[in-house]
């Protein structure tokens, strides 16, 4: 078989090193893959939101099965226009990827069938968004409508922060259109969650819990990222509270994107917040995590490919999915300055084998692995206990080197703690 992966960073280099595993795998190509995905498949230098090229490329390998990881082209209609083309799928649709592409959209969905979240209002006009901060309770988020690369989220703690943050989205347009519209909800407390999760649009199968770690610095401090890292499972996330989270927010979800009319066929991402009111979404992803991929993945004992061929035809309730129940942690070494202003191109070099390090900004030059992003790559390792694998994960860090390298050292502190 003839795989083709859209996208070029850490979460994919993740789902070409699982997919690999199927013997029946012939080929894999990423589009446009990078540095280290290089190792894995043949990288194509084909943008991940250039459709048109994507399906003439697809058309003409006879790709027999694609992969549409990132966000952008899923909420583009990658999908729609490869299965147009006869290339199978895994991901959502266009009309699908939605609840990714549009947080209002999200937020007026669970509020119209009773999906447990935190109180919103939503505006497209910056004026009444800055006299609604000047009287709604503190601390706020404000959240850019569309997407922006994870970082379109700002928890405002002072008044004179949430306004800053609608000037930024509305007036300066830090993250385009995206920020043209923004929602601005309740702050809410409590352990936060991550749930990925296998649906076919009527069956949805929960992975391994996980816990990232969103803000650059130690202690939880500095600006929101894509994720500084990650453990799993969870210690959070109890079998009670799981089950709570299948009947109120994860069947409801789906029920509710099939009476829509948006049937959700791929990796449906629940981001949670465990409150003492129950546990509440905080946000969809359309598509795998990252970097809670780069655990999640690694527990999966099942063929990978097989379960998303099965997504995608309608077969998940017959299909096997099962993990290792073991603990795993990833840290992301980044470039120093992100998720600000970055310098790149320094070579990476490791005193040890690669097994297991999923690369995300790098590029090849003349042979040699070069940094080329704010994350670069991340080390993950499993362990009997938490404390086992996040000890492996650091120690793996400990042996990669780059100019610049900044990574933060307090991943799994508060799982440990729990």
């Amino acid at each position: 078989m003839k795989i083709m992966v859209v996208g070029g960073g850490g979460r994919e280099h993740a789902i070409i090193t699982k997919i690999k595993e199927n013997p029946n795998v012939t080929e894999i190509f990423a589009l446009p893959g990078n540095g280290g995905i290089a190792a894995d498949a043949t990288c194509i230098d084909i943008a991940a939101t250039d459709i048109d090229n994507i399906v003439a490329f697809a058309f003409k390998e006879k790709i027999d099965f694609a992969v549409v990881a990132p966000d952008d082209p899923l909420v583009l209609g990658c999908v729609d226009a490869l299965e147009a083309h006869g290339i199978p799928c895994f991901g959502p649709d266009k009309k699908a990827a939605i609840i990714e592409g549009s947080k209002i959209f999200s937020k007026d969905l669970m509020i119209k069938y009773g999906i447990p979240t935190a109180e919103y209002a939503k505006f497209s006009d910056m004026e009444k968004a800055l006299e609604y901060v000047k009287t709604c309770k503190i601390p706020i988020v404000v959240k850019a409508d569309g997407l922006a690369l994870g970082k379109g989220v700002i928890i405002a703690e002072t008044r004179e922060m949430a306004e800053n943050a609608v000037y930024m989205m509305m007036q300066d347009k830090k993250f385009g259109e995206s920020g043209a519209n923004i929602v601005i909800e309740e702050f809410l407390e409590g352990p936060e969650v991550t749930v990925l999760s296998f649906t076919d649009g009527e069956t949805l199968i929960p992975m391994i819990s996980s816990q990232d770690h969103k803000r650059a610095l130690d202690g939880d401090k500095g600006l929101n990222t894509g994720g500084m890292g990650v453990v799993a499972p969870n210690p959070y996330y109890t079998k009670e509270i799981a089950a709570e989270c299948m009947e109120k927010i994860f069947l409801p979800t789906i029920k509710a994107m099939n009476k829509e009319g948006r049937t959700f066929k791929g990796c449906l991402y629940f981001g949670l917040m465990l409150t003492t009111d129950g546990p509440k979404v905080i946000e969809y992803n359309c598509r795998f995590g990252d970097p809670e991929t780069q655990v999640v993945l690694p527990l999966l004992k099942s063929d990978l490919l097989t379960i998303m061929k099965a997504c995608r035809d309608g077969t998940l309730a017959k299909t096997a999915v099962e993990f290792e129940d073991k603990h795993v942690c990833c840290v992301v070494m980044a470039s120093k300055g992100y998720p600000e202003a970055y310098e790149k191109g320094f070579e990476i070099t490791f005193e040890d084998d690669r097994e297991n390090i999923f690369i995300a900004g790098a590029k090849l030059v003349n042979g040699k692995l070069i940094t080329d992003g704010g994350r670069v790559l991340a080390a993950t390792r499993t362990g009997d206990t938490l404390k086992e694998a996040i000890d492996a994960a650091y120690a793996a860090i400990d042996k990669i080197h780059f100019e610049g390298a900044y990574f933060r050292r307090d991943i799994g502190r508060r799982a440990l703690n729990a």
